[in-house]
C-alpha cells in the first residue's frame, strides 16, 4: 500500500476535501498525515534538503487555499507534488542545484542485526547516496518518485510536467546508470 491509498477504515481524499471545505479541521490533518511523507521525499529529491519542512508546509498552505482550483483530473497527491515542484523551482531559481540522495531510514532496516550488518548498511547507504547524486536532476526526481513513492509513470509525468513516455525513459536511464555505477 502506498501513502496515497487510504485503508478501508479511512475516507478517500475526495471525502476528506469535502469534509474540510465543510469546516472539518480534522480532515485537513488527515490529508497532511497521508501526503506529507511523500511530499517530503519528493522535495528532498529536488535538492531542497535543508528546507523540506518549509516547502511541505507551504505546499499544503497553497493547496488548502486554492482547493477550488483542484479539478480532480489527477490525484490529490499528483496535484500536491506539482505545487511542491513549483515552489522548489521558485526557491532555486538562480541557485545552483545540490545533489540529493534517497533517504534510507532506520525503520526500513531489519529488526535483528549484528555490528557487521550495521557496517554493511552504512557502506551501502553511503554508496547509494553517491550513486543517486550522480544521476541527472530529472533522473533523480523520476527515480525517487517511482522507487520511494511508488508512483505510476502517469502520476510522475503529471507531477513533473512531462509525458508518460519521457518519465519511462528517464527511469530506464536512471536504472541503467545505477547499474553501471554499481559495476564500477
Amino acid at each position: 500500500m502506498t501513502d496515497t491509498e487510504p485503508t478501508t477504515d479511512e475516507p478517500s481524499d475526495t471525502t476528506l476535501i469535502a469534509r474540510w471545505t465543510g469546516g472539518d479541521e480534522q480532515a485537513a490533518s488527515l490529508l497532511v498525515r497521508r501526503h506529507a511523507p511523500a511530499l517530503a521525499r519528493f522535495v528532498a529529491s529536488l535538492g531542497e534538503r535543508a528546507d523540506v519542512e518549509d516547502v511541505v508546509q507551504e505546499t499544503f498552505v497553497r493547496a488548502f487555499g486554492s482547493l477550488d482550483g483542484f479539478r480532480g483530473e489527477s490525484s490529490l497527491r499528483t496535484w500536491l507534488l506539482t505545487i511542491a515542484r513549483n515552489l522548489v523551482r521558485d526557491r532555486v531559481r538562480g541557485r545552483r542545484a545540490q545533489p540529493v540522495a534517497v533517504a534510507i531510514e532506520e525503520d526500513h532496516a531489519v529488526t535483528e542485526y549484528d555490528p557487521l550488518d550495521g557496517a554493511v548498511a552504512d557502506e551501502t547507504e553511503s554508496r547509494m547516496h553517491e550513486i543517486v547524486s550522480r544521476l541527472s536532476p530529472m533522473q533523480r526526481q523520476v527515480f525517487t518518485l517511482r522507487v520511494a513513492d511508488g508512483l505510476s509513470y502517469r502520476e510522475i509525468a503529471a507531477a513533473l510536467g512531462s509525458t508518460e513516455g519521457a518519465a519511462r525513459v528517464h527511469y530506464h536511464n536512471a536504472m541503467r546508470a545505477i547499474k553501471e555505477f554499481l559495476d564500477e
